[in-house]
């Protein structure tokens, strides 16, 4: 199994760390998932937004990770830190 991890920081209302992708195989250019596939979503989504008009959801860390989770191919864990000592994480 392979594993992968890209922490990330946007201006918004949370700070993400994440996310851990895992693939039993590497695709053909032998990457679980490309870093600028993750960067991408996450700061196309919620980069300098005001994340309650983004989710449909109330936009707790809980949330926003199951979302970031549902959303990155391949990802299996997202942790999200709301602030120092406040972290939340999902696992599929």
């Amino acid at each position: 199994m392979y594993y992968v991890e890209k922490r990330i920081t946007i201006s918004a209302a949370h700070n993400l760390h994440l996310s851990y992708c895992k693939s039993e195989e590497l695709n053909e250019d032998g990457m679980v998932t490309d870093f600028t596939h993750i960067k991408r979503i996450v700061k196309e989504t919620f980069d300098h937004k005001y994340i309650n008009e983004v989710l449909d959801v109330n936009p707790s860390s809980e949330n926003i990770a199951r979302w970031i989770c549902d959303h990155v191919e391949n990802c299996y864990k997202v942790s999200v830190k709301e602030s120092e000592g406040n972290i939340a994480t999902y696992e599929r």
